[in-house]
């Protein structure tokens, strides 16, 4: 797994080792997810007050919204991983 950080948007970054997942938050199941996660207090909004695009699942079992899309974070993860790579 890549070291380092990934850009989830407006300043804010997530240690790429730690991140399980980034998913789509339309779907019923991820609404629950992101509501579980606020009640037991693991829930973490990098949005900056904007729309959630993404919700990026970490190791530690805690949920981070961001307000950039899940493609590009993907892209950006995946990016990231053959930098350090290679």
């Amino acid at each position: 797994m890549a070291s380092g950080l990934l850009n989830i948007g407006f300043g804010n970054f997530v240690a790429t080792a730690r991140v399980t997942a980034i998913v789509n938050p339309a779907s019923s199941p991820m609404r629950r997810l992101r509501e579980e996660a606020r009640t037991d207090k693991r829930l973490i909004d990098a949005t900056q007050g904007r729309k959630t695009r993404a919700i990026i699942i970490t190791d530690s079992n805690h949920i981070i919204l961001s307000g950039i899309q899940a493609e590009t974070l993907g892209a950006r993860f995946e990016a990231q991983e053959e930098d350090h790579a290679g």
